[in-house]
């Protein structure tokens, strides 16, 4: 017998949100569950989104929820069953108080994404499941599975097997896309990774570099027919944040950028004010005291709308900047990725129609979402959904 082979009812292949749900639905059915995480600890993704407040999900009207994801025939019946409602009752089973933003933004009152995965972890081992780290996934066969490990090559036979093995983005974190040409291999045309949520490169000019790490506030942003209002921040490689993350999909498409710098005020109101008499102000002071435009909404006006128009001429500038830039950044800087496993190459229960017993969930699977609760909620109802199907699989 291989002393490096390992059977049992259940693998899951990545310990992030999608691989742990799944992981939870086993565990509470009773079958013998196995994580194995390539990194050499579990979770880093949702520990770095957690840095800066875990946005757990969005409370808002369901079909508008739905609405925002590229794929919402496809998601709509594993979002119905765990959506916004239930990550909330999720959060609060493991002890975690949330909070409901302003903006409808669901976050755990540690606004930390530690004490939840702690919790998480412990109900999972407290049910019996084993975890192993620093294994990476090398491929399989049938029912068997195998993984470069600390110990040496080991193979893993298991009834079934949920992958959640994450997209394209920060590999650092444990995402590399690296499972793509297996899969491809086994004959599964996988739809190429794209960035989604992606910081855009501009190439400023000098007078800009006292305006890295501004936010941009109170803006629309149009790309094609997509408009989205929110806030963005300038930054040394060009601008990110969640008003342009929201206009992934165009902006891939080649649309241009266009900021509405005072979304609230008409063409007319704003020509009014600089109709204004301007004396010995100076442009920048007279922009700032006939419209309060911030320092960086300024800096983006001579940046891209320079020598400056008058009157109405340059109130249609300020509702329509044009904002220029060379494309999105490099794909591995990308909070998201869209394309991945196509949505053909698997059954309603997630499992791959080619490999009998074999799940996938997470972002694996050709969808994107913008950021704002969206990503995570999708990803652990997606893990849910396939945790479910093995479950009926074993059964």
């Amino acid at each position: 017998m291989d002393n490096n082979a390992i059977t049992t009812d259940a693998l899951i292949i990545g310990a992030g949100p999608a691989g742990l749900m799944a992981a939870e639905v086993l565990v509470a059915a009773g079958h013998a569950t196995l994580i194995v995480e390539a990194k050499p600890s579990v979770g880093r993704k949702f520990l770095m989104a957690g840095k800066s407040g875990l946005n757990l999900t969005k409370d808002e009207p369901f079909d508008t929820f739905l609405q925002s994801f590229d794929r919402p025939a496809e998601l709509e019946p594993m979002l119905r069953a765990f959506g916004p409602a239930q990550v909330v009752d999720w959060a609060q089973g493991l002890g975690q108080d949330v909070f409901t933003g302003s903006t409808g933004r669901v976050f755990p009152k540690a606004m930390k994404a530690s004490p939840l995965l702690r919790a998480q972890l412990a109900r999972l081992q407290a049910g019996g499941a084993q975890l192993r780290t620093r294994w990476r996934w090398l491929g399989g066969a049938g029912d068997v599975m195998q993984f470069e490990t600390p110990d040496g090559v080991t193979t893993v036979a298991a009834k079934v097997t949920v992958m959640a093995l994450g997209g394209a983005s920060w590999e650092r974190l444990g995402s590399n896309g690296q499972w793509a040409p297996v899969l491809a291999e086994k004959g599964i045309d996988i739809t190429p990774f794209v960035p989604a949520n992606m910081g855009l490169e501009v190439a400023w000019s000098d007078h800009m570099v006292r305006h890295f790490g501004a936010p941009v506030k109170a803006v629309a942003l149009q790309c094609g027919a997509a408009v989205h209002r929110g806030e963005f921040v300038v930054s040394q490689r060009g601008v990110e944040g969640g008003g342009i993350y929201a206009l992934s999909r165009a902006l891939r498409g080649g649309a241009p950028l266009f900021v509405d710098l005072l979304p609230d005020r008409s063409i007319a109101q704003i020509a009014g004010r600089l109709a204004r008499a301007r004396g010995k102000a100076t442009v920048a002071n007279h922009l700032r005291k006939a419209l309060n435009l911030s320092p960086v909404k300024q800096a983006l006006l001579m940046e891209f709308a320079r020598p400056l128009s008058e009157g109405e001429a340059l109130a249609r500038v300020i509702k329509r900047l044009p904002l220029r830039h060379n494309g999105p950044r490099p794909l591995d800087e990308a909070i998201s990725v869209a394309g991945g496993l196509p949505w053909p190459a698997l059954d309603n229960g997630l499992m791959l129609r080619n490999w009998s017993g074999v799940f996938a969930a997470g972002e694996m699977l050709d969808w994107e979402a913008p950021t704002g609760g969206y990503l995570l909620t999708a990803c652990m109802a997606t893990g849910r959904w396939a945790g479910q199907a093995a479950v009926r699989y074993l059964t």
